[in-house]
């Protein structure tokens, strides 16, 4: 699929509960040039979110019907909601020299990583360990012990495909993190690549999966 395509697409991928969310917002807030995609998906809003802010809420029949029109540029299935991109604001927003970010799972960014000639730099977010995920995720989700057990069990999974990814960050410091990634963005838009010790990476997934 040939795009032209001005801007540049920045993914943000994490195991629930990292704080990519955060950190995506952070990073579009900070910088005029930065759009958020917004996707669509068939789960419940959570107190405080707004339809077509944080996410278009959609019906499985609606949600199906734009699978079938292939509407989307990737979707995925996580936790029991599905998840979906849709095309035609992305294509637009890079036509017009915008930066989009996305924050979404492996298996969305994997279907990215398939279209051809899309100008695409991927981030993989770690916790800097698994007691501190825990935690983040028992404050979000409070009195949910069952939800929270779920997640925990699905982090190996999800970080198991670090590896699919051009960068790997860690979460420690909000502010630390925030700064690596957006000096990581400004350089890959000068067509800069920047070089990470992949053994030190290794090392860390290894002792979260411990």
């Amino acid at each position: 699929m040939g795009i032209e395509q001005k801007g540049m697409m920045f993914v943000l991928s994490s195991p629930s509960g990292t704080g990519k969310t955060t950190l995506v917002k952070k990073i579009a807030q900070s910088n005029k040039n930065f759009s958020i995609s917004i996707s669509h998906t068939t789960r419940k809003p959570r107190p405080n979110e707004i339809n077509g802010k944080d996410y278009y809420f959609a019906s499985i029949s609606e949600f199906k019907d734009l699978i079938k029109k292939n509407e989307f540029f990737e979707y995925a299935n996580i936790f029991d909601n599905c998840y979906g991109t849709l095309k035609k604001p992305v294509l637009e927003k890079l036509s017009q020299g915008k930066d989009v970010l996305f924050d979404i799972d492996w298996q969305g960014t994997k279907q990215l990583n398939k279209i051809e000639n899309l100008s695409l730099v991927t981030f993989f977010i770690l916790p800097p360990n698994r007691k501190t995920l825990k935690e983040r995720l028992l404050n979000r989700h409070e009195n949910q012990e069952e939800l929270v057990k779920k997640r925990m069990n699905k982090f190996k999974e999800e970080i198991s495909h670090w590896n699919e990814y051009n960068y790997i960050v860690v979460n420690d410091d909000l502010e630390k993190c925030y700064n690596e990634i957006l000096s990581i963005i400004m350089l890959e838009k000068k067509g800069q690549n920047q070089k990470q010790d992949m053994s030190k990476i290794k090392k860390m997934v290894d002792e979260l999966l411990k």
